[in-house]
């Protein structure tokens, strides 16, 4: 499989245990979900509006693939670096799209060991449903995972989103992980807390943020309040997505 690359850019990270921490994100191309059910659009190159997430850009590679950059050596991810004028051993997100679907690659794993080697940390922003092989790639252990697992919102079906096996392999062998949800005020309810239970079970002792789900400022602020009620209820960590509520985007911020 080749490596596409859609976009890279050296901001602050805005979401879960990390939040406010300078980062270096890499965002990658091409996912094995669609998440309609988030509701976000974004008219293509060829002009077709395309329904998913709020990345919609980094999943669809029928419709914007032509935007995405094949990457063929891990020195073309590495050489990124020095474009921008970065602390030591600054933070690397590897975001997407879903940045798993390229975790046999030869290419990918090629720049994570080289990341680890240089005292970055890395992270992972993933939906959780990929394997990943600890043993035979060690450096995925040195790796932290935030598990954005979808939930019945995203519209994917239950088999689809939901691997218990996966989840709880990355619990026991990553450096660390942590769950991530997106949550609506309209979700908020019994069903959804019984979900999100269902979820940490695979890995109880991990710690979990909640998020307000949506592609702009407005909408994120207007699931923002009933969101922490519900993580003060549950004992759940309210986790801001700052990044669109100051730049009101998701591109390059």
């Amino acid at each position: 499989m080749m490596v596409y690359l859609v976009e890279h850019f050296y901001s602050i990270q805005g979401e879960g245990r990390y939040v406010g921490r300078p980062s270096l994100f890499f965002r990658f191309g091409g996912c094995n979900m669609k998440c309609e059910g988030f509701g976000c659009t974004e008219v293509a190159p060829d002009g077709v509006k395309v329904l998913g997430c709020d990345t919609v850009y980094a999943v669809s590679r029928e419709h914007f693939s032509q935007n995405w950059i094949p990457i063929n050596h891990a020195n073309e991810l590495l050489g990124i670096l020095s474009l921008y004028d970065l602390p030591y051993a600054v933070d690397v997100v590897l975001t997407g799209g879903e940045p798993l679907l390229y975790a046999n690659d030869a290419v990918f794993v090629a720049f994570l060991e080289a990341l680890d080697a240089m005292g970055h940390r890395i992270t992972f922003e993933t939906n959780g449903s990929l394997h990943v092989d600890f043993e035979r790639f060690g450096v995925y252990k040195k790796c932290i995972f935030a598990l954005s697992v979808k939930l019945s919102n995203s519209n994917e079906p239950l088999s689809k989103r939901v691997r218990g096996e996966v989840i709880s392999e990355i619990a026991l062998n990553a450096k660390e992980a942590f769950f991530k949800f997106s949550i609506d005020a309209d979700s908020i309810n019994a069903a959804l807390e019984d979900e999100i239970a269902e979820i940490c079970a695979f890995a109880p002792s991990l710690e979990v943020y909640c998020m307000p789900l949506g592609g702009n400022k407005k909408e994120v602020e207007a699931n923002t309040e009933p969101l922490i009620e519900f993580c003060k209820a549950k004992g759940y960590s309210f986790s801001d997505r700052l990044h669109i509520r100051i730049w009101d985007q998701n591109k390059g911020v």
